[in-house]
């Protein structure tokens, strides 16, 4: 893969790719362990899929927790963390990975697209099914304007100000977005959906009627099939189709594409580790990878019996982390440790002070 000059990595013993359930209880364990970890994650927020896809769905089966939602699965998991002050690099896409041998030891250096870098001793991915991307718009041609005048994450307020906005989607990020720029300077701002209905919960959308009413949202129905650009090259228009098969245009200046997620497993696939229907095969007994010194945990590992379980990915990450201690830490005994009565672990959750 082609190098490029990179700032001056973080060291870490030990790197999680992924701040899921699975990723989050990883670096948990190895904290235990006194390793050094940090946590890298693709979305700007820690959860992963618990978080991002059913962050207000129940869930049931966390054995000792009746129901708990996606969302308080991962509060909880980060008050458990805060103790062992572990960082979390969030909104950080690792793009790159090489073997490093410049540091302590043999290791690891990734790079994230956002041009961070860190190095690491052992790596953990618990990438899940893989990092959260925005989906595209499907718009033949609609690429060119790409970070000029589309925008698929939030831009700074200067690009809208004084300009006609089309955000586009039905859910609750397009609609907040909507109202956002509204009341934050844009001459003129307008929804477009393929139908009224959006899935939003009644507060916002008596939010979104109110300013549909005061003109302050404009509303187009209808699905976007064509873009119309100038002679200089800049995106004047959207062709957009409508229910009753008519077509018109629809002016925009910044166009923002708010059609929720998808996952994509990315760079990881490009790395050289064996893989099985896109997903990485482990060692069961430690979840190290075919690469020494890499393991995989969670939903994008595989082997024998893998049940894709927040359960099972606990289990997973458990195993991982004593694995990266008795390979980091080669010749020395690791002691088997209770929360309960090990003064060192409680020590360090803090749990005896005052």
């Amino acid at each position: 893969m082609a190098t490029r000059d990179h700032p001056a990595a973080v060291d870490a013993d030990a790197v999680v790719i992924g701040a899921g359930p699975a990723g989050l209880w990883a670096a948990f364990e190895l904290g235990l362990q006194t390793l050094a970890v940090h946590v890298v994650d693709s979305l700007p927020h820690a959860g992963g899929q618990c978080a991002e896809l059913y962050p207000d769905k129940p869930i049931y089966d966390i054995p000792g927790v009746p129901v708990c939602t996606g969302q308080e699965l991962a509060h909880h998991l980060l008050q458990q963390l805060q103790p062992l002050q572990v960082p979390l690099h969030l909104g950080q896409t690792v793009a790159e990975l090489h073997a490093d041998r410049t540091g302590q030891g043999e290791g690891w250096r990734l790079h994230t697209a956002q041009g961070m870098t860190l190095r690491c001793r052992a790596l953990v991915i618990a990438a899940g099914v893989g990092a959260f991307v925005p989906r595209p718009l499907a718009v033949p041609g609609l690429e060119a304007w790409q970070d000029q005048q589309v925008f698929y994450t939030d831009p700074p307020p200067d690009v809208w100000l004084d300009r006609h906005v089309v955000v586009v989607g039905p859910g609750e990020a397009a609609v907040r977005l909507a109202l956002h720029t509204a009341a934050h300077g844009a001459a003129r701002v307008t929804l477009l959906h393929r139908t009224d209905r959006f899935t939003i919960d009644p507060a916002l959308d008596d939010e979104l009627q109110a300013a549909i009413g005061a003109a302050r949202v404009h509303l187009c129905l209808g699905q976007p099939v064509a873009v119309l650009s100038d002679p200089d090259g800049r995106l004047l228009a959207l062709e957009v189709a409508t229910a009753r098969d008519e077509r018109l245009s629809l002016p925009v200046d910044v166009l923002l594409p708010r059609l929720g997620l998808h996952p994509r497993l990315g760079p990881i696939a490009e790395w050289g580790l064996a893989m099985e229907r896109k997903h990485l095969v482990v060692e069961p007994s430690t979840l190290q990878t075919s690469t020494p010194g890499i393991y995989a945990v969670g939903d994008v590992a595989h082997y024998p019996g893998k049940r894709k379980l927040i359960l099972c990915g606990f289990h997973e990450a458990t195993l991982a982390a004593w694995a990266i201690a008795e390979r980091l830490r080669p010749g020395q005994r690791i002691p088997l440790e209770y929360t309960t009565t090990s003064p060192r672990l409680r020590a360090l959750l803090g749990a005896d002070a005052p």
